[in-house]
């Protein structure tokens, strides 16, 4: 991802907007962004830079940090769009019991690619890669190998669905794999949901993440699968840390967001996911009245968009209907909102950065912090302008395809709507390759009733993991 500092020039960004996404979310009209090196030198009006820097006019435009997304599981980005119409329950039939076991390294390597290549594309600057397809150290070889391949910060959190936690963390090839491509992505997560069996199960892979002073992500709270028992066990054996990021945590109790604020720890939402899989509620409300800090996530383009505007949108909206039919039933009227627009393009940036212990250089723009940053303009559209309210501009107007310019590490990426240096036609084939290959394995008929596969007669209802036979009495009787 790096470029040696004598190849990069300077670049400076002219006259723009500037969300700053500081501390007390500063908006700065009419000035100029000036990068030097990896780093903002300066920001303000009608600034002297360097000979020979690059101008980029963002006059009209917003220039904002890069966005940070906490939880996209970028392997099953090949296939896009494949399960719009799955609910959670399917979505588990199809990757952890019939099918995720036929996808090859390649196969990994060419998700991973098209989604790496997707996010820099939509102004997501950093992305952890929930990577729980990872059947084998060549697999993980194959997703950082993609990673490496694009110019981003990307986080590989290590994760095997196929196996228990205590097996795949347990192995020296993990530990070498670790070592090896330390260099080649922005750091490492383990990445393994806790059941709730009281046995523990999974308590050696926090041993080994905690010896590895590697952080843990975890999907918590998710009906059906995740609950209180899991956040209670990891507490009580002392493996809820500030560093741990809580997937979802839509269906807990308080004691358990109260275990989750005690312990300094951050949930990931995924509002789209959330509403539409059926993990719970979206729960930036209750998040909110615990004082727990929230960052926001994609979770799979298997499903739902890639990009962060639609989780701001979508994360406002959940959050202000809930508030509203709160009301509603005791005869209320909402007349302010409490979440605003500026608080949800916090969470896409600054709170990604303070989930990944990187506040003090990314989700910012601010002199000395990395110069990751994202300019959203489009003069051939006519939804920008006028640009009347910024952080709702943002969070409400802009799109995707309103990226303009993105640079990484102080390194131009994204130019004039276009992306530079990638061979998107590379990406194409790769992924055409994949899919050729899962409808082979599957057979024409399993692969068009995949889209909308049944459910087996099977307790995945309540536990769809393979390594115990604990199901907990929260769903489905128990």
């Amino acid at each position: 991802m790096s470029q040696p500092a004598a190849e990069r020039r300077p670049v400076v960004l002219r006259g723009g907007t500037v969300l700053t996404v500081d501390a007390v979310h500063t908006v700065l009209e009419g000035h100029d962004v000036l990068v030097v090196d990896d780093r903002v030198a300066a920001i303000g009006v009608d600034l002297e830079v360097p000979a020979g820097t690059e101008e980029i006019d963002a006059r009209g435009g917003i220039v904002m940090p890069g966005m940070v997304d906490t939880h996209r599981h970028m392997w099953q980005t090949a296939m896009r769009g494949y399960g719009a119409d799955w609910t959670l329950t399917q979505y588990f039939v199809w990757y952890y019991l019939d099918w995720g076991r036929r996808f090859r390294p390649q196969d990994v390597h060419a998700g991973n690619l098209l989604a790496a290549i997707e996010a820099v594309d939509a102004g997501v600057t950093t992305c952890v890669d929930w990577s729980h397809g990872l059947q084998s150290t060549e697999h993980a070889d194959a997703a950082v190998d993609a990673l490496a391949a694009v110019p981003g910060r990307f986080v590989l959190a290590y994760g095997n669905i196929q196996d228990a936690p205590q097996n795949w963390t347990a192995t020296p090839e993990l530990r070498d794999f670790l070592d090896r491509r330390r260099g080649d992505v922005e750091g490492f997560q383990l990445a393994f949901d806790v059941t709730g069996d009281p046995s523990f199960p999974e308590k050696p892979a926090f041993e080994v993440a905690r010896d590895l002073g590697l952080p843990v992500t975890t999907h918590a709270g998710v009906w059906g699968a995740t609950n209180d028992d899991g956040i209670r066990l990891m507490h009580e054996h002392g493996f809820a840390r500030p560093d741990t990021v809580y997937v979802h945590a839509a269906t807990l109790s308080a004691d358990s967001y109260q275990r989750i604020a005690a312990t300094g720890g951050s949930v990931s939402v995924s509002t789209e996911s959330e509403q539409s899989a059926g993990q719970g509620y979206p729960p930036t409300w209750v998040l909110r009245s615990h004082d727990i800090p929230v960052s926001l996530s994609m979770d799979t383009s298997v499903w739902w968009s890639g990009d962060l505007f639609t989780a701001m949108r979508t994360t406002l909206g959940a959050d202000r209907s809930r508030e509203h039919l709160e009301a509603h039933a005791k005869g209320e009227t909402v007349t302010h909102a409490a979440l605003r627009a500026e608080h949800v393009v916090d969470m896409a940036t600054r709170g990604g950065a303070r989930a990944l212990g990187r506040e003090d250089d990314l989700g910012s723009v601010e002199v000395g912090k990395k110069a990751d940053l994202v300019l959203i303009r489009n003069e051939h559209s006519p939804v920008m302008f006028p640009l009347l309210h910024p952080h709702g501009h943002v969070a409400f107007q802009a799109q995707r395809g309103d990226v303009e310019a993105v640079l990484v590490d102080g390194r131009v990426v994204k130019r004039d709507h276009r992306l530079v240096g990638i061979d998107l036609a590379a990406a194409r084939r790769a992924v055409e390759q994949t899919v050729d290959h899962l409808r082979g394995e599957l057979g024409e008929d399993a692969w068009r009733q995949g889209m909308n596969p049944d459910i087996p007669e099977t307790t995945i209802l309540d536990n769809p993991y393979q390594y115990t036979e604990y199901h907990s009495g929260a769903t489905h009787g128990g």
